[in-house]
């Protein structure tokens, strides 16, 4: 598409607004699938985990687990001799993010045959969307087929008093910082605030206090596996403060201390500390998008079926994809719904799919997303889980049995001196099948997939008995697991 051109409109098969993974997901398959598309995106290709979250959040976390790793094994022990180089994790980190440049993905655009409409878009009614460009002016594009949301989510700021005044880190302030600040509060229990703590403690912050005002951490994830990041942050020398809040924060100077003033903590207590990072949800990015034109709520989340179609809108071209239908918010969910929503569109392009939902598992619908969601929380120790919990399935009306065992097979031995994880299984006893397992310990997320793909393919139990597991490997556990089940 020729930005420069004196024509007022453009017209293409497909309009993906939001050019991060998901939306990158959905304009690839489109232009596979042999229609026309164009991608608008106001900030940088690539999105939210590519510069800002999940690559450059695990880029700080892995050297200190490596190095934690390394110390864990007799022989290698003895050759550590020396702390974490905190600059040089800061530089690769910056290295993954490509400094905060996207030529990479401007190229790989180019290459994969998408347009590309640098600016901020927003529906101006049907099949219509209105691109403020970048370099000034707008340009007007028209979808023969379909419209797609993958817009995502910004960070949430709590009304607290005085938060939005001290200027608090989100994630993108936390894994863009280019040194340790010396005193660090977080707000927040979930994936990020556990991460993210853990990665600062790690490299150089010497006072890290988490608030949580939930009962526990982790809130999603079995309690059993929250206790234990709990324990690890704990050990780390991370200040953990569970069925806390922040009541108000004051920061008199800009880059000058915040005081953070609890309710829940022991005294109610106020905390001094050079930075306040908030992880404490999120917002979808929808504000400013032109919904209204199109009959719905400016600023809310988009519901979408199966196969990503906002079912709100008449007339079957308006399509949502990732954080935007706060079904999962995880980058490869998003990922998976893009793959499915771009199938789909191509699909009743060509009149191979018709206007209603897509058959469950088949390749126009995201059926995974509801019961199978696979997930890794890079904390010391690593939570690795996919499906459902054990309540989560009871509430789902399944006949659940639970087995839990702990993960100290040969295997896991070798990987570490002492290791210490624990591997939990929810059974469907009635199809005999697992709907979920739960594993926690150093590097299990390694084991994840395997979990995922016994999850997914309802591969019943005695079937599984013959997945024979390698020697000495650690994923023995699955053979234990069954045999603790009575296999």
């Amino acid at each position: 598409m020729d930005e420069s051109t004196d024509t007022p409109v453009h017209e293409v098969d497909v309009i993906v607004i939001g050019g991060g993974p998901v939306g990158e997901n959905v304009a690839d398959r489109v232009v596979k699938g042999g229609l026309s598309a164009a991608l608008v995106e106001a900030r940088l290709l690539g999105g939210e985990c590519s510069y800002y979250a999940c690559v450059p959040s695990k880029a700080l976390l892995r050297p200190a687990a490596a190095l934690e790793g390394a110390c864990t094994v007799d022989g290698a022990r003895q050759a550590v001799t020396g702390p974490l180089d905190s600059e040089a994790v800061l530089a690769r980190r910056t290295r993954f993010t490509g400094d905060w440049h996207d030529d990479g993905q401007v190229e790989w655009l180019a290459g994969a045959n998408i347009d590309l409409a640098r600016g901020h878009g927003r529906l101006a009614g049907e099949r219509t969307v209105v691109v403020d460009l970048a370099d000034g002016g707008t340009v007007t594009i028209r979808a023969e087929r379909a419209v797609v949301v993958a817009t995502g989510t910004s960070p949430l700021l709590p009304p607290i008093p005085g938060l939005a005044e001290a200027r608090p880190w989100t994630n993108r302030e936390a894994t863009g910082a280019d040194t340790a600040p010396r005193r660090l509060v977080v707000l927040g229990g979930g994936p990020v605030a556990c991460e993210l703590a853990t990665a600062w403690r790690s490299l150089g912050s010497e006072e890290v206090t988490l608030v949580e005002r939930g009962p526990r951490l982790l809130g999603r994830v079995e309690p059993f596996a929250a206790e234990a990041v709990e324990a690890g942050l704990t050990a780390q020398g991370v200040n953990v403060w569970t069925g806390a809040s922040a009541a108000r924060v004051e920061r008199a100077t800009p880059g000058g201390p915040v005081r953070v003033h609890i309710d829940g903590g022991e005294g109610d207590p106020v905390v001094e500390a050079d930075e306040l990072l908030v992880a404490t949800g999120r917002t979808p990015n929808s504000s400013d998008i032109g919904l209204d034109t199109v009959g719905l709520e400016p600023g809310s989340w988009l519901d979408a079926d199966d196969t990503g179609r906002v079912t709100a809108v008449p007339g079957g071209w308006l399509y949502a994809a990732g954080d935007i239908t706060h079904e999962v918010l995880l980058t490869h969910v998003g990922k998976y719904q893009g793959r499915a929503c771009g199938d789909a569109v191509v699909a009743r392009a060509r009149g191979e799919l018709g206007d209603g939902d897509a058959e469950p598992w088949g390749r126009y619908a995201a059926t995974a997303r509801h019961r199978a969601v696979p997930q890794v929380v890079y904390t010391r120790p690593e939570v690795a889980a996919v499906g459902l919990g054990a309540d989560e399935a009871r509430s789902a009306g399944i006949d659940v049995r639970v087995v839990r065992i702990p993960i100290d097979v040969e295997g896991a031995m070798l990987h570490a001196d002492g290791y210490e994880g624990t591997a939990e299984m929810v059974v469907d006893e009635a199809r005999q099948v697992m709907v979920g397992v739960t594993l926690v310990g150093p590097d299990v997320g390694e084991m994840l997939h395997a979990a995922t793909v016994a999850v997914v393919g309802e591969v019943p139990l005695d079937r599984l008995w013959h997945a024979v597991p390698a020697f000495p490997s650690m994923s023995e556990v699955w053979l234990r697991l069954l045999e603790a089940y009575g296999l």
